[in-house]
């Protein structure tokens, strides 16, 4: 059996707590399973402008085109890549994709990791 590995494609070190730790921790180490950290490549969503719409009250919309993955690599066995949820759902058909899901906020409400990875079903 292959050995399966997790690479962290965000900028951010991916805390993953116990899927019973509480919201609201003011302690970063309670509850903590493990650290996914950054790999240095960073998969992104690209955007496509498509210059300015049409205004509304004064505000320019623009027309911007997503779901291009810019530095995502290709799928390969027994790898799994932490991505953000906007580009991991412009990937449809991706099953090495994850991203962070159920988050764990600190006493000020600020994101600070999460129970689970998911993968976006689809």
């Amino acid at each position: 059996m292959s050995e399966k590995r997790i690479v962290n494609l965000t900028p951010h070190v991916v805390r993953v707590y116990h899927p019973d730790t509480p919201d609201r921790i003011d302690d970063l180490e309670q509850g903590l399973m493990c650290l996914i950290p950054p790999s240095g490549a960073v998969a992104r969503l690209a955007t496509v402008d498509l210059g300015t719409w049409c205004f509304i009250d004064g505000i320019p919309i623009e027309g911007v085109e997503y779901g291009h993955a810019h530095d995502l690599p290709p799928q390969r066995d027994g790898v799994h890549y932490v991505v953000s949820l906007a580009l991991a759902l412009g990937q449809q058909g991706r099953d090495d994709l994850l991203v962070p899901y159920s988050e764990v906020r600190n006493g000020d409400g600020t994101v600070v990791g999460c129970r689970v990875l998911a993968q976006v079903a689809g």
